[in-house]
C-alpha cells in the first residue's frame, strides 16, 4: 500500500524556519521525482520544489534562496523528503503537500494528506 506522511507543520512568526518531512512507503520510490507543493486558502495547488531521482532541484521563483528540498532513499521501498523553510513569511501560509510522481504509460501520481503551515506577521 503506496503512503505518504508529511510531517512538521506548524505556527511560526515571520522569519522564522520549518522543516517538513514525508515518509513514502509501498512503492521504489527511489525511481520517482519527489515534490512539495502548497495550496493557500481560495488559492489552486502550486509547485514549491520538486527534487529528481539524480538529486536535480527545481524551486518556484517565490521561494527560491529560501527552501532547500533534500531526499533520502533509506532502502528500495521508503523515502524521506524533507523541505527546510527558512526565512518564512505571511504569504508561505499553506497546506503543504508531499508528492511522488514517475512518468510514464501512464503517469503515476501519489499525494500525501497534507500538513498545515501558519506563518504569523
Amino acid at each position: 500500500q503506496v503512503q505518504l506522511v508529511e510531517s512538521g507543520g506548524g505556527l511560526v512568526q515571520s522569519g522564522g524556519s520549518l522543516r517538513l518531512s514525508c515518509a513514502a512507503s509501498g512503492s521504489i520510490f527511489s525511481i520517482y521525482t519527489m515534490g512539495w507543493y502548497r495550496q493557500a486558502p481560495g488559492k489552486q495547488r502550486e509547485l514549491v520544489a520538486t527534487i529528481s531521482v539524480g538529486g536535480t532541484t527545481n524551486y518556484a521563483d517565490s521561494v527560491k534562496g529560501r527552501f532547500t528540498i533534500s531526499r533520502d532513499n533509506v532502502n528500495r521501498m521508503v523515502s524521506l523528503v524533507y523541505l527546510q523553510m527558512n526565512s518564512l513569511k505571511s504569504e508561505d501560509t499553506a497546506v503543504y503537500y508531499c508528492n511522488a510522481h514517475q512518468s510514464g504509460s501512464p503517469d503515476l501520481s501519489h499525494w500525501g494528506q497534507g500538513t498545515q503551515v501558519t506563518v504569523s506577521s
